[in-house]
Order: structure tokens, then C-alpha cells, then sequence
């Protein structure tokens, strides 16, 4: 299965620059999503590599074939491409039974009628819907049709499968099933997927890696825990993670290679980082994910809760801090009175540390 790389890949609207200077290997067989809020570029950039939309500037490469380069003049059109598409609203045709709809495009390639028997069974019970093969779309449920439009999709053996939100019609409970299924689906096809979706969750679940863009600009290209325990700034830690990571002003005086005096809500702590200290400014906005805010019996750092949210399994706790809110998720469903005082302690070493100015990470470590 093909790698596919974009170099200095640039679409504009008129004014409106909606990809800027994307540079992007993505490796053969791998899960990549293209993430980020509405208007990021995340679709324009899935669709520039499709062929369906042309760049402005750059080259795109796929399985060693320039298939789009403006320097020189090569634009190959998506069908010389061998790449499947699978939109959004899965586009079956009404008219047709599920084995038409998947045999359609096989059959406009010429293949012969055995072969494409053989091809439409084979997906058919990849995908467990066997029993749907003389149904027509109408007659299906709405994760009924998308595995149809999916065995469509790879119905030619396509290099590359492309998905644009292809979950965002179904329910929560079939959207959790359907990741499990996608997930499955990637292993058995051994095909390279790219998929775009504005869900985090979806890209944390079902990713090799994560390509998170913000106004059509890269903000980290990393797989999905590592961006997660380490964001390379801001925007990138506040998008990944729900609830979203607490982000405290806080104060710094360097005392050693690797320590620094940390002032953040009416506390004063000591800051150990995982790498020497480089250069460290005064203002850093301190970040640390709910899950490593324990509430413990044996503290000195007093905290009073503002809200509870329990969910069953875990327990999310909104406190007042220093004269900040703060989150803590604790395991369980734990309930505590609402200004009721708790103690709190800060685990592990994934604590991290952000330049106020710049927005970018400085360093990760722990707090004592």
C-alpha cells in the first residue's frame, strides 16, 4: 500500500487561504485523520490529495506517482488516482439493490461477471451484510448503508481509502460500534486510510496518527497519545481531551538545570522537568490534564468543590482553587456536597508547562 506526501501544499480561495504551506508524510498502511474545527482545512486538504479539488501550490505524491505538481504543470485526474472516496451522505444509489450498488463501479471497469461476483461476496460478509444483498437502501438503517457505501468504496481494491466524516449521520451508540468496525476494517484491507473529522474522540480512537490543523495550518502531526500527553501548544492541548486540560496562569523562578519555582493559585511548588531548562520566561501557563488531579485524605493543598458531575464510571468535580475553577476526574461515581472542602495532589510527570506569550510548549515534568 502506498505512502502518500505533500509538500509545501497551499490552496487559496481568492484571499481566503484555506491549506497554508502543508508539508505531510503519510506512511503505507497507516490510519491518519485530519482533524480540527469547521473552516480548518481539513477537508480541502483530503480533497486536494482525492484530486477532487486542485492546490494552488505544492506537490502530492502518491505511491512514488507525482500525481499534482504546479511547478510541473502535472494534475492527474482522481480517477487515474486509485484512491476510493466515502462521503458524508454515502451517495447509494436508490434504485438499486445493495449488490448493485456495490457491483456498480466493477462493472464500469469492465470486470466480468464471475469476478464480480466473487469480489461483491467477499465484501458482503467482510462487512456482515450478507442478509441485505437484495435490499435496497430505503430498507436499510443508516449503519446498514454506510457499511454499503464503505464495500463500495473498496469494491476496486483502492490504494488508498478516503473517508470525509462518514460517522456524523448515525447515533452515538452506532457511532461507537461503527469505530470498532472501522478500526477492524483497516487491519483486514491492509490499505492506507485518511479520514476527516472535527471529533477528537474519533481521532484518539481510531488513529495511527493525528493531523491537527487550526485556520489551514498544521499545529502537530504526532500519534494520537503522544499528542495528547504532550501538545506542542495551546490550542493543541485545549482541542485534544474532554474534559478539557485545566490551564492555570502561573509564575516561574529558575533554581536548577531542570527545576524552577512554580507560583500558580495562591501556591507555591516545585517544577522538575523531564529535559534541562533552556530558557525559561517568567509568565508560563501551566497545564494539567483532570485525571492527574487527585483528591486525597493526605494534602495540604485545600480545594472547595463547586460542582459534581457523576457519570458511573467516573466522576468529573469542578473546585475552586486559588480563585480558579479547576477540574478533577476521579474514578467512580463519587458524589461530594457542593462547597465542601477536599485536598488535592498532583500526579505523575505529565505536567506541562507553556510559554504565555508564544503559546508553546516548554517543557513536561512534575510537581512536588
Amino acid at each position: 500500500m502506498p505512502e502518500i506526501i505533500l509538500k509545501n501544499v497551499t490552496k487559496r480561495f481568492d484571499k481566503f487561504v484555506a491549506v497554508d504551506n502543508l508539508n505531510l508524510t503519510i506512511p503505507s498502511n497507516s490510519f491518519i485523520t485530519l482533524l480540527g474545527p469547521s473552516g480548518c482545512g481539513k477537508t480541502t486538504t483530503l480533497r486536494m490529495i482525492a484530486g477532487l479539488e486542485t492546490p494552488t501550490e505544492g506537490e502530492i505524491i502518491i505511491d512514488g506517482v507525482t500525481v499534482f505538481s504546479s511547478e510541473k504543470g502535472i494534475n492527474i485526474p482522481p480517477n487515474k488516482r486509485d484512491v476510493g472516496f466515502l462521503f458524508q451522505n454515502y451517495a447509494l444509489w436508490p434504485h438499486m439493490t445493495v449488490y448493485q450498488n456495490i457491483a456498480f463501479g466493477l462493472e464500469n471497469l469492465k470486470w466480468d461477471k464471475k469476478r464480480i461476483r466473487a469480489r461483491v461476496d467477499e465484501l458482503l460478509a467482510m462487512l456482515k451484510i450478507e442478509e441485505f444483498e437484495h435490499r435496497y437502501p430505503s430498507e436499510l438503517s443508516g449503519g446498514q448503508q454506510q457499511r454499503v457505501a464503505i464495500a463500495r468504496t473498496l469494491a476496486p481494491n483502492p490504494k488508498v481509502l478516503f473517508m470525509d466524516e462518514p460517522l456524523s449521520n448515525l447515533d452515538a451508540k452506532l457511532r461507537t460500534e461503527m469505530r470498532t468496525e472501522l478500526k477492524r476494517l483497516h487491519v483486514d484491507t491492509d490499505s492506507t486510510f485518511v479520514y476527516v473529522t472535527h471529533d477528537q474522540l474519533e481521532a484518539m480512537t481510531l488513529s495511527t496518527k493525528v493531523c491537527l490543523m487550526e485556520k489551514g495550518l498544521l499545529q502537530q502531526y504526532a500519534a494520537p497519545l503522544d499528542m495528547y500527553l504532550r501538545p506542542a501548544n495551546l490550542f493543541v492541548a485545549d482541542f485534544m481531551g474532554s474534559p478539557t486540560m485545566n490551564f492555570l496562569p502561573a509564575k516561574t523562578k529558575k533554581t536548577g538545570e531542570t527545576s524552577c519555582e512554580l507560583s500558580f493559585c495562591g501556591l507555591t511548588r516545585t517544577f522538575t522537568a523531564g529535559k534541562p531548562l533552556a530558557s525559561l520566561p517568567e509568565n508560563v501557563v501551566l497545564g494539567i490534564r483532570p485525571e492527574f488531579i487527585s483528591i486525597v485524605s493526605d494534602s495540604s493543598i485545600p480545594a472547595s468543590v463547586y460542582s459534581t458531575l457523576p457519570a458511573g464510571m467516573e466522576t468529573t468535580v469542578k473546585l475552586k482553587l486559588g480563585g480558579e475553577i479547576i477540574t478533577s476526574v476521579v474514578f467512580g461515581g463519587i458524589d461530594f456536597p457542593v462547597d465542601s472542602t477536599v485536598y488535592l495532589a498532583f500526579k505523575g510527570s505529565d505536567m506541562l508547562l507553556y510559554d504565555a506569550q508564544s503559546k508553546k510548549l516548554i517543557a513536561d515534568g512534575e510537581i512536588k
